[in-house]
């Protein structure tokens, strides 16, 4: 078995079992361990856990007016490369059959070349979002090595696919095999570390809208 058919076989379908285990694994103790029941009487005139929780998540995509000149790089910066990620992992049309493959779904997708703009565009993101962990004072001080591998996760299959796309430096064959291998290394990674906002980030802000809304902030 050469690098390719093992990244396109064993590798890739064990991560996608290790991410599918490790997600349903998180939701499970976060949804139904318990907690203790909130005792408190709501504020009379807020508005319900839903619409609360519809609200924060609203209110969360736009910084608060009081920070909204410090965080205008974090804000910005963000957006891109979330906006970026997307694109690139949904708009192209190699991963969007690869996704058909597994669960039937299909949907037009961008062309190739605009997809490979945004990709670069999106590494570049990522990079100045490291470069500003790294000389800001606080994001220095509370991240940690959580943060950079992340990090790097997320950027290591943009950049893998956009040298297999350039056919640069080895063999296509060997560059996509890297490529796949990757995105295998991000899906294991996704369950266990702080890539699991991705899964929880609408979860969480509404679930704090609700307890906010309850108490009459």
């Amino acid at each position: 078995m050469d690098l390719l058919d093992f990244a396109r076989g064993p590798a890739i379908n064990v991560a996608m079992a290790v991410m599918v285990f490790g997600v349903l694994w998180r939701l499970f103790a976060i949804l139904f361990l318990g907690k203790p029941a909130d005792r408190t009487v709501p504020r009379p005139g807020t508005p319900g856990p839903f619409m609360a929780g519809l609200r924060e998540i609203g209110r969360r995509m736009v910084p608060h007016p009081t920070f909204a000149f410090a965080e205008r790089f974090a804000f910005v910066n963000g957006w891109v490369f979330h906006v970026g990620l997307g694109v690139v992992v949904f708009g192209f049309r190699p991963h969007m059959l690869f996704i058909k493959n597994l669960t039937g779904l299909s949907w037009p997708t961008l062309p190739s070349g605009l997809v490979y703009v945004v990709g670069a565009v999106t590494v570049l993101s990522l990079a100045a979002a490291l470069v500003k962990r790294m000389t800001s004072p606080v994001q220095r001080f509370i991240s940690n090595a959580d943060d950079y591998f992340s990090w790097f996760v997320t950027l290591a299959p943009v950049v893998t696919g956009l040298v297999a796309v350039g056919h640069v430096g080895a063999r296509y064959e060997t560059l996509l095999a890297i490529h796949i291998l990757s995105v295998a290394l991000l899906l294991i990674w996704l369950p266990f570390g702080k890539l699991f906002h991705a899964v929880l980030v609408f979860v969480s802000r509404a679930t704090t809208g609700a307890f906010l809304a309850r108490r009459g902030v």
